[in-house]
């Protein structure tokens, strides 16, 4: 008995870490998903370009500005794969984008919120790929992913204009301790990205 048991403590510690991935309509730690795209580009927005975590070419950004129990990938600028390592403590969900956009209105004019959020939406329709793969487990239906913010938003607090999001979002988690190979991106007809993480669970 207590060979057997130790062999299935074995084969378990063999076995590669692996994450859920939380419906699209769940909250996280209280908050919508929804909330939490608006959370994203605060994030993301809160650098300059030289320490943002997406322009990052290998991961030495991913802990900037991080806290809470929601911790933030970044995808890339550009189309060419994006390879980065990261050490990210046990018990996080991620949260990150396959592919968003965020539209502001043009330098010094106004623009309608209604018009902002159609132009966020027209810039993330009809994706050719919507891509999520976790040690080597690919991840379906990520359509039913999409967030679009619910009205405009200010992106940082000195902002003196709204903006709107849209794009495909996806929450793994809670991370339990262990290593993640995870590659995700998105195809679409104005933009497309690609991004792989090793990520080390601690």
């Amino acid at each position: 008995m207590r060979h057997a048991l130790m062999l299935a403590l074995l084969l378990a510690a063999a076995l590669p870490a692996q994450a859920q991935l939380i419906p699209p309509d769940k909250a996280i730690a209280g908050a919508s998903q929804e909330e939490w795209s608006k959370r994203w580009w605060h994030w993301a927005m809160s650098f300059e370009d030289e320490d943002s975590p997406v322009a990052d070419s290998d991961g030495s950004l991913c802990a900037s500005g991080q806290s809470g129990p929601v911790w933030f990938l970044a995808g890339t600028y550009g189309t060419k794969r994006t390879v980065r390592s990261c050490s990210i403590p046990a018990g996080k969900t991620l949260f990150f984008p396959l592919a968003n956009f965020i539209a502001f209105p043009p330098d010094d004019e106004r623009e309608a919120c209604a018009s902002l959020m159609l132009r966020a939406e027209s810039a993330t329709e009809a994706p050719a790929a919507l891509v999520l793969d976790l040690n080597g487990k690919r991840f379906s239906g990520l359509d039913a992913h999409r967030q679009a913010t619910k009205g405009c938003f200010l992106v940082a607090p000195d902002d003196d204009a709204p903006a709107a999001g849209n794009g495909y979002y996806v929450a793994l988690g809670p991370l339990k301790r262990g290593r993640y190979t995870l590659n995700f991106g998105a195809i679409l007809p104005s933009m497309s990205q690609a991004v792989t993480y090793t990520l080390d669970v601690k």
